[in-house]
């Protein structure tokens, strides 16, 4: 009863910090993608982390097409395309339709938030819908591409389509962590949601320090010492009730 009076307080707090924001940001990782089947590097066994370097190797990706969308549709395919968007994806968009949510700033390649709805989100490290021939560079950037199962070749050349984190060598995506940037300065209220941290200091340094901070992570991460309000719950439930609340409050 005690921990639930807590959790009723914390979303009320939270509520509040929503209410009267003037932009709020999310910054998601992996665990928001759990609940759909997602994959967490952080996670995966070492021969998964063995095969996703191979797969950095551009001779393995052009000499094993096949095995390359196998891994692919192990790792974020089936969740993407046949499980579907988490509750805490369509939460998100769900802000983001009642103006309460400004922009999602993510590591995920998944493509779950824009499936779920949601409009302005920074992937920066590229995602399933940024994707381009290496044989002429010609770009494909539609994650319906891959619903097709197999591996989609270019229609101008014949030539294996990677997604950016295969032909950037998992780098980042600089104009998408410009905006990152540009938009977390701004920001009055920041989310972290199931992520440990923030991508290599690409965005986090440039936000507004005066922000609110609301993380929902159930392990601790390098957010914990920043959060006004730490939930050490999964998005799912977390997102759901603030939603309840906001819309109670109408």
């Amino acid at each position: 009863m005690k921990k639930e009076r807590s959790m009723n307080g914390q979303i009320e707090k939270f509520k509040e910090y929503v209410e009267e924001s003037r932009c709020t940001v999310a910054i998601t990782g992996a665990g928001i993608s759990f609940s759909a089947g997602g994959l967490s590097f952080d996670h995966s066994s070492r021969s998964e982390m063995n095969e996703l370097m191979a797969l950095g190797s551009e001779d393995f990706l052009k000499n094993e097409p096949v095995k390359y969308y196998e891994y692919l549709d192990r790792a974020f395919l089936h969740s993407m395309l046949v499980v579907g968007p988490s509750p805490a994806h369509r939460a998100l968009a769900k802000l983001e339709e009642m103006k309460k949510l400004d922009a999602i700033i993510t590591t995920n390649i998944d493509c779950l938030h824009t499936i779920a709805g949601n409009r302005n989100v920074l992937e920066i490290q590229g995602s399933l819908q940024v994707n381009r021939c290496v044989e002429c560079g010609r770009h494909y950037d539609d994650y319906r591409i891959w619903a097709h199962g197999k591996a989609p070749v270019c229609e101008a050349c014949g030539g294996a389509v990677w997604t950016f984190p295969f032909y950037s060598h998992v780098g980042l995506n600089n104009e998408v962590v410009d905006r990152a940037r540009e938009v977390i300065s701004r920001a009055d209220l920041i989310i972290p949601i199931g992520t440990n941290g923030p991508y290599g200091n690409a965005y986090w340094p440039y936000r507004n320090r005066k922000a609110k901070v609301v993380q929902i992570n159930p392990g601790r991460t390098a957010f914990d010492s920043a959060a006004d309000i730490n939930f050490r719950e999964g998005a799912d439930s977390v997102l759901g009730n603030l939603l309840e609340a906001l819309e109670a409050g109408k």
